[in-house]
């Protein structure tokens, strides 16, 4: 159930299913750092303190992770309620339901369940992320984006980069590149080798035309990824990058996974007619 790297909608989105399982806990304003403070009364949470319900709802949803991975979406809505029986107000098991609901095609009590793991833990940078993301791949990338800034202002988060990378990709969408490049920039000085960073760079530096540059982020792609993982608007835009600088042994090659591969797609009409420089 993986899906190839791809520039488009949820497939860009990294790590989205780590923020459904953050040990997140919001703490009272006023309460202590993680080296707790002299004269401190109230200390942080730890894994020790979970009550015997939290325990079993936490297994439940675990349980409802390896159901959603695998693709059974219906058992694993059956393992969310019964985690949300045990435990009502737990906002990690509303967004995993959330994210099985999406991957259903049921947008709206998608919807529904991201809102009320927010109103739980409205200040979670995981969720907005996750939400950020949805927002994203729906149409409404603008509101997205004022989530993935409002969880990378969380000077405790966690998972900065996969909200980078995220937020880079919903810019791409806008066709807002100066956005999408700082971003993503960002997300590179934190991993480098990334594909998905490196596909998403060449996107910007292709839109503006200055094809040395996509080209170096093309080649840094193709050293982590295989050709034949790669979507068909990854191989499109790759083809149309190597075609420009002359590699044309490389341009062959992966146009025929995209032939082999993604015989329908949008891109490989594009490339059967020449539209090399759409």
């Amino acid at each position: 159930m993986k899906p190839g790297l791809t520039l488009r909608g949820a497939a860009l989105l990294v790590c989205v299913l780590a923020g459904t399982l953050s040990a997140c806990v919001t703490t009272p304003a006023g309460a202590p750092n993680a080296a707790g403070l002299k004269g401190s009364t109230t200390e942080l949470r730890t894994a020790s303190d979970e009550t015997t319900d939290e325990k079993r709802a936490s297994i439940r949803l675990q349980l409802a992770v390896g159901y959603y991975q695998e693709g059974n979406f219906t058992v694993a809505l059956d393992e969310v309620k019964k985690s949300l029986a045990v435990k009502s107000d737990y906002a990690d098991a509303y967004s995993m339901r959330a994210l099985i609901y999406t991957a259903m095609g049921e947008l709206a009590l998608a919807e529904e369940n991201y809102q009320s793991a927010l109103r739980l833990q409205p200040r979670n940078p995981d969720l907005a992320n996750n939400y950020g993301s949805f927002l994203c791949q729906n149409g409404r990338a603008a509101q997205g984006m004022a989530y993935f800034e409002a969880a990378l202002k969380d000077p405790m988060y966690q998972s900065p980069v996969k909200t980078m990378v995220n937020a880079g990709g919903c810019a791409l969408k806008m066709k807002n590149y100066d956005v999408a490049e700082r971003y993503l920039k960002s997300a590179q000085g934190f991993a480098p080798s990334n594909a998905v960073i490196n596909a998403g760079l060449a996107q910007v530096y292709f839109v503006r035309r200055d094809m040395q540059k996509a080209g170096d982020f093309i080649s840094r792609m193709l050293e982590q990824a295989k050709p034949e993982t790669l979507s068909a608007d990854v191989l499109w835009l790759a083809i149309r990058v190597q075609r420009k600088l002359g590699e044309e042994a490389s341009a062959t090659s992966l146009a025929t996974q995209l032939r082999r591969r993604h015989p329908a797609s949008p891109e490989y009409a594009a490339f059967q007619r020449g539209a090399f420089d759409e």
